[in-house]
């Protein structure tokens, strides 16, 4: 069987959006009230979640890993929205707009992932999920860091490039999880 991950990344991409757009139907764009660092937060629980159930093997709540994944896919749109939308932007907004924003956030990681992809060989095939946590749990130290200093960086990327890798790393573990 060919792998075609263009088709892999759109099948979990539609899961994820599909749960983002019937919370938002649920809950309106609450999440406009959250700053970045409460966003970056709300990511490490679900990473570091994620990375008990890795290692003790049993959940108590009943959500697996998988939910946890689509939850960081979701929490990165809503990062990457956030930096982009500023304090004249509505708080509460339409979910069709909503939809719009979504699907230009994640067509751009995309080619993101596609740039590195080329790169890398799909590397990421061939790596433990649990490797995919802990580079996402990197990921959220290095935002917190950037966070911590203002924004400021001296050679590295900025936070919107670490959240679209986490975006990412979620969907290449969802695709080896198997979602579809």
């Amino acid at each position: 069987m060919a792998l075609n991950t263009s088709q892999e990344y759109d099948n979990v991409i539609a899961v994820c959006k599909s749960l983002f757009l019937k919370k938002t139907k649920d809950y309106g764009t609450a999440w406009r009230i959250l700053r970045s660092s409460s966003i970056t937060d709300q990511i490490f629980i679900k990473a570091q979640r994620i990375r008990t159930l890795e290692e003790k093997k049993v959940s108590k709540v009943g959500e697996d890993i998988t939910s946890e994944y689509i939850g960081i896919v979701n929490y990165c749109v809503i990062a990457i929205l956030q930096l982009e939308l500023t304090v004249e932007d509505p708080n509460e907004m339409e979910v069709e707009v909503v939809e719009n924003l979504f699907d230009k956030r994640v067509n751009e990681t995309k080619e993101l992932m596609f740039a590195k992809n080329h790169d890398y060989g799909e590397a990421w095939r061939d790596m433990r999920i649990s490797s995919l946590t802990d580079l996402i749990l990197m990921k959220i130290l290095r935002v917190k860091q950037i966070e911590d200093n203002l924004g400021q960086t001296l050679a590295s990327e900025g936070v919107k490039a670490n959240y679209q890798d986490m975006l990412n790393y979620s969907v290449f573990a969802l695709i080896k999880l198997g979602v579809k």
